[in-house]
């Protein structure tokens, strides 16, 4: 069997979930944010939000100084999270797996409340470049998270497990992602409740989501239940948040 750390052609197809209306609904955002192999229009029509560095809120083990868990290094823009199977949480409260996280909670979006920053905005975009070292298995790399103690507690995860991202434990998104560069796009249709998931400018899935109050990004790595490394790591550059006006 070969190694999943082998170099490979990656695989090119696209997941439908949870029905035709998403069917409908991936046409729609192809329509709007461009499908193109490289992924060129994929952000027009859409502002992209100034990121300040004070928007980035690290979540890492409660007994470890964030330094030895999150890097950023400046001169590339490169923010490198580590995380081990034996860590902590990210407090001495909550019992959820051990992780090392961006959070972007100046950046939460809603179903058009007035409490929100951004009342006229329906879809929401994530773009990043990740890289995965090989060996790294059984981590969450990026999510989008509901309103706290909501249910679920997620809308969106992409998980690694040995070379191959998945959605949450699931569908093959993307194989052979260990040792490269991928950029990943998320697209959120907040008011119609479907997120749709691009590799490299590529539709790769579609899915109708649970709304919840609130929503925001977190990336970096987080450990699952099943098939974890002993370390995981992901490297995330050129992170941006992207928003569309009614």
């Amino acid at each position: 069997m070969a190694s999943p750390c082998s170099s490979s052609s990656s695989g090119r197809r696209l997941l439908l979930l949870a029905g035709g209306d998403v069917v409908v609904a991936l046409l729609l955002l192809c329509t709007a944010v461009g499908c193109a192999p490289d992924g060129s229009d994929l952000t027009a029509g859409f502002a992209r939000m100034e990121l300040q560095e004070g928007g980035f809120t690290v979540q890492s083990p409660y007994d470890v100084p964030v330094d030895r868990r999150y890097r950023y290094d400046a001169g590339t823009g490169v923010r490198t999270f580590v995380v081990y199977a034996t860590d902590k949480p990210f407090n001495n409260v909550t019992a959820t797996n051990p992780r090392t996280e961006a959070r972007l909670p100046t950046y939460y979006y809603n179903h058009n409340s007035s409490s929100s920053p951004t009342t006229t905005t329906t879809t929401w975009q994530f773009e990043g470049h990740v890289y995965v070292p090989c060996g790294t298995s059984g981590a969450s790399v990026v999510q989008i998270h509901n309103e706290n103690g909501g249910t679920p507690a997620t809308a969106m995860m992409l998980h690694v497990y040995n070379g191959t991202m998945r959605w949450y434990s699931g569908a093959e998104v993307e194989r052979d992602v260990y040792d490269r560069w991928v950029r990943v796009n998320v697209v959120h249709d907040v008011e119609a409740s479907t997120v749709a998931v691009y590799v490299d400018g590529e539709p790769k899935l579609a899915v109708a989501v649970v709304r919840s109050r609130s929503h925001y990004y977190k990336f970096g790595v987080y450990m699952q239940h099943h098939d974890v490394s002993p370390r995981m790591e992901a490297r995330w550059r050129n992170v941006s948040i992207y928003t569309k006006p009614y």
